[in-house]
């Protein structure tokens, strides 16, 4: 086995200088992601049974909710499965930017298909002082990283509490990384960007079941919480071996994100209360003279440039940012 984890070692070590990826995710490659890897079944295998409930126990911990489901795609699918099952009534949207507004777009099709949804209205972020009435739910991404930025979820908590609704967030880009997700009442996110685990797996954490079911198998959350098909089980495996050392593979994007204000002192969008750990938008033209550099296009934003932090999260607590220096800034 030591030779093999040399392997493993060397692999990682190889492939991640080969690209270095300045995108929203998944992070560079982790040896854990690999080491956790085995042949796994859903039903009748004792260890991998051992594996996914050591996962989702970790991540309820993390989130601070009593129920998780786990399914095999992308947090899109997560998120629409969500607001299927769980929305109803009025809805409140806060827009941020292109992924929030893809929330809206969940919102609006659970309003024409599962019919349990009366009414969606959208709010710009910017506005939410100016929001009256009642709301059954508040809808909201967290870190919105088309436009690199951070909507505090203390604001939204006490948002959703003024007009009397329940919370659900699209936490894809905070998981992880930002705090408090115990303040939403729904959230959905993937097993990569913060999380560091490989693509394919997303997860919705609640407290409380929805009040009515989707007529629909794959679209109904039961069909998941009762594992019915296959899982994402590779994508879990991997996972592993990163929750145990998650605290010091996230130290790399804090570590990141602060050499990268530094960076930019001259050219920063939002306050420090709006941004958020996965990413900064920069108001200026981000180029790399390097072929390994893989940037981040970003759908939300009219100018700059918006650069994600997972590129060192291999290092850990030892990264220095060092990679920043391949990024060349233009006005």
């Amino acid at each position: 086995m030591p030779e093999a984890s040399s392997s493993i070692h060397a692999h990682v070590a190889t492939q991640n200088q080969h690209k270095v990826l300045f995108t929203a995710g998944p992070a560079s490659l982790l040896e854990e992601n690999l080491l956790g890897l085995r042949p796994c079944f859903g039903r009748g295998d004792v260890d991998y049974n051992q594996v996914e409930d050591a996962v989702l126990s970790a991540l309820k911990t993390m989130t601070g909710h009593t129920q998780i489901a786990r399914l095999q795609g992308s947090a899109s699918l997560a998120l629409e499965i969500a607001s299927l099952n769980f929305l109803h009534g009025k809805v409140l949207v806060i827009d941020s930017g292109y992924y929030a507004q893809r929330l809206a777009s969940f919102a609006q099709l659970a309003q024409r298909t599962a019919g349990e949804v009366s009414l969606v209205t959208v709010c710009d972020w910017q506005q939410l002082t100016n929001v009256s009435g009642k709301y059954d739910w508040v809808v909201a991404c967290y870190t919105e990283t088309s436009a690199g930025l951070l909507l505090p979820i203390e604001d939204l908590r006490a948002l959703a509490d003024r007009v009397g609704a329940q919370l659900m967030l699209d936490a894809t880009a905070s998981i992880g990384l930002e705090a408090d997700h115990n303040l939403a009442d729904v959230i959905a996110y993937s097993s990569c960007k913060g999380l560091f685990g490989l693509t394919g797996a997303s997860f919705i954490a609640f407290n409380q079941l929805p009040k009515h079911e989707v007529d629909s198998f794959y679209l109904n959350l039961a069909t998941h919480l009762e594992r019915r098909m296959t899982g994402p089980y590779h994508a879990i495996a991997s996972l592993y071996e990163v929750l145990p050392k998650h605290t010091d593979l996230r130290e790399a994007v804090f570590i990141n994100k602060a050499q990268m204000l530094k960076k930019i002192a001259a050219y920063t969008t939002h306050p420090v209360h709006y941004q958020p750990v996965l990413c900064t938008w920069v108001d200026a033209k981000v180029s790399s003279q390097d072929a390994r550099a893989v940037l981040y296009q970003p759908r939300g934003i009219s100018r700059g440039s918006v650069v994600c932090h997972l590129g060192e999260a291999h290092l850990g607590s030892t990264a220095r940012g060092a990679i920043l220096d391949l990024l060349e800034l233009q006005p």
